[in-house]
């Protein structure tokens, strides 16, 4: 899966999202990931839902004579037309605090100390901040909980009829996960190919774990924030590969802007995006990534206006890794192990195998960003009796071999399958 995250507010209108598809298309995106397009709350917030199944008025042509719901379709037609696949948002952890849902079925939403609807938050700094324009839903507990888990069926299955191809499940540590093997299992047996992806990021290792094991597709890798040091990812990757697949990012709507945060050093951007590209199976870049945006995507404030004049445009160079990871096995799958060979504070080489395939992956990278750094690598010691690719160069290297590697770049080989 090669995703594009269309950030709805900075796009405007379904009918612009049209627009920008032959482009997108053109990077080598087979996938396409949206945010919340439903009604929102007061907030305005893409994640705070008051109508699941009304659209935020500002994805809708207000001159178009078609039903909100016709056009949605005609954007899902329209990335249909191009071999795009769409995936939507599933928020089931809470609603605005201004849902409908709040007066219709009271019961179905947590309650504090005080018997006022729990507000979730998250823990910044050793501060609890409270979401206050959120309410949280009773999954586990509620006395009606049948009901509402057939909401959430019932919501699936709308989406799929509109002709959505895949699920990102928001906030899946917080959900029990007798709810996510319930849906996938009822989704599945309504359209057999439809995918769940799992945003774990920031869960308790444990229960993401058993988030894992409960039938999705993929969950969101850690990459983006591996130092190419330290042995957690390492762990991670190796626990989480027994169980499901995995979706590595250089950044998201979530995260700073890449270009942003490495200060516009395009060595280590290029640098970070090789590996998120290689190390998993899945790869998902956010609008603005190829051109070096570096304002940061906001789900309550971003709006077209916010587009910028690009900084580089690195689209032809996407394309270009992406083509490569289709290209080789070991690329295209999941690391199912990763082995460190060599790290200290210049350089870091690592091994990426997959049970799936013989062949193997040697990433070395120069974590020095102000000079080159040298090694001779046995290239057989390595891979045995295989030839090894510079796969971003496509040169086929000697079995002992003086690489160099450029200030904050990064090489990848591979064996050469006879």
């Amino acid at each position: 899966m090669f995703i594009y995250n269309l950030f709805p507010r900075l796009y405007g209108p379904f009918s612009k999202w049209i627009d920008d598809l032959d482009r997108i298309k053109e990077l080598g995106v087979d996938w396409i990931y949206i945010n919340p397009v439903s009604y929102p709350g007061f907030s305005g917030s893409l994640y705070s839902i008051k109508d699941h199944y009304k659209f935020n008025p500002l994805f809708l042509d207000s001159n178009s004579k078609k039903s909100p719901e016709e056009q949605f379709r005609d954007f899902i037609k329209a990335c249909k037309s191009r071999g795009i696949k769409v995936i939507v948002d599933l928020v089931v952890n809470h609603t605005a605090i201004d849902s409908v849902l709040v007066d219709k079925h009271p019961n179905w939403y947590k309650r504090d100390e005080n018997g006022q609807i729990k507000r979730p938050g998250a823990w910044d700094n050793g501060v609890w901040v409270e979401w206050g324009d959120l309410a949280e839903l009773d999954n586990e507990n509620s006395p009606d909980k049948r009901a509402l888990w057939n909401y959430w069926k019932d919501l699936v299955e709308w989406h799929i009829d509109l002709g959505v191809d895949g699920f990102r499940c928001d906030y899946a540590y917080n959900v029990p996960v007798e709810l996510w093997e319930f849906l996938i299992k009822n989704a599945k047996s309504k359209k057999e190919d439809v995918v769940f992806l799992a945003e774990i990021l920031g869960g308790p290792f444990d229960k993401n774990l058993e988030v894992a094991k409960a039938g999705f597709d993929y969950v969101f890798s850690s990459a983006k924030w591996w130092n190419f040091s330290d042995a957690w990812f390492i762990e991670q990757t190796r626990e989480f590969s027994k169980y499901v697949k995995a979706i590595a990012f250089p950044e998201s709507h979530d995260t700073p802007r890449l270009n942003s945060e490495y200060e516009e050093d395009l060595a280590k951007i290029k640098q970070r995006f090789i590996f998120t590209a290689f190390i998993n199976e899945g790869l998902m870049i956010p609008v603005g990534f190829e051109f070096g945006f570096v304002n940061k995507l906001d789900v309550v404030k971003t709006t077209p206006d916010w587009w910028e004049i690009p900084s580089y445009d690195i689209s032809k160079f996407i394309k270009h890794i992406v083509e490569i990871k289709k290209k080789h096995p070991i690329l295209s799958y999941d690391a199912t192990s990763v082995d460190m060979l060599e790290n200290n504070p210049d350089i870091s080489m690592f091994v990426k195998r997959n049970k799936l395939t013989d062949q193997i992956a040697l990433f070395v990278v120069n974590k020095n960003t102000t000079s080159k750094v040298k090694r001779i690598i046995d290239f057989p010691s390595v891979f045995g009796y295989y030839d090894a690719i510079d796969v971003i160069d496509n040169v086929v290297m000697p079995k002992y071999a003086e690489v160099t590697v450029p200030r904050a770049g990064i090489k990848v080989f591979v064996n050469k399958i006879h």
